[in-house]
């Protein structure tokens, strides 16, 4: 049965999770296009729903194609969205997790994720003021890592996995190879990691670069390079004492 009508009420729920309260209440949050729902499912995330296009060949139930993009995100509409329950790890977890601390920008919050797939870590913590990870932006700008990559919360630093590794453009110490366990800690994009959550860290680090500073997600990505050079393409895991 195709819907028809845009007073459907699976249709008000789509449009429901496009904010951030209504995420929160229901733990659900939904993920548009071919690519990231073939990534939940290799990943092993069931959709909740998953709706497409009439007439386009795809499964899932079928709404007509104004009305499955009066509800998409997507400028350009979509073939494809799902439901999703919303999941949290209740810890992260080593040998190598990236923290992010007060990361406002929803597609930075996604690049990391992709960042942190790519380079084997194996989770993803996030602390005060950071965009939703479920929110469209985010979902869209992790490319599918969102649904490989665990996500949890944290409250306080003792609360990372192994050496807190805090990244800051003025540190004296310049990032090289580190032995693991550790969290890579990166802050927001303009003012950094505050001076109180400098002094909580273990090790306060840099990257040398010629410019001023790197936006967080790049900053991130390099960083993951760095303390996972030459094992990533083998075992994907980073080395430990």
């Amino acid at each position: 049965m195709t819907i028809t009508s845009p007073h459907n009420d699976k249709l008000k729920e789509i449009r429901k999770l496009a904010r951030r309260r209504e995420r929160v209440l229901s733990g659900r949050f939904v993920a548009e296009g071919e690519d990231l729902l073939a990534a939940a499912d290799a990943a092993g995330w069931q959709a909740l729903e998953r709706y497409v296009a009439a007439g386009s060949g795809l499964t899932g139930v079928e709404v007509e194609g104004e009305l499955l993009a009066g509800v998409s995100q997507l400028g350009s509409g979509t073939r494809a969205l799902g439901v999703y329950e919303q999941r949290w790890a209740d810890a992260p977890t080593g040998p190598l997790c990236v923290a992010l601390h007060g990361i406002a920008d929803p597609g930075n919050v996604g690049t990391i994720l992709r960042s942190a797939l790519a380079f084997g870590a194996d989770s993803v913590a996030l602390g005060r003021d950071c965009a939703d990870p479920y929110g469209f932006k985010a979902v869209r700008a992790s490319m599918g890592a969102l649904f490989a990559v665990p996500l949890a919360r944290y409250d306080a630093l003792d609360a990372l996995p192994g050496t807190v590794v805090a990244l800051d453009a003025h540190a004296q110490e310049a990032i090289g190879a580190l032995v693991g366990p550790l969290t890579l800690l990166v802050g927001a994009e303009r003012t950094g990691l505050p001076a109180d959550v400098l002094a909580a860290a273990d090790r306060v680090v840099r990257i040398p670069i010629a410019s001023e500073s790197l936006n967080a997600a790049m900053a991130a990505t390099v960083a993951l390079y760095e303390v996972t050079r030459g094992t990533v393409a083998t075992d994907h895991r980073m080395p430990t004492p």
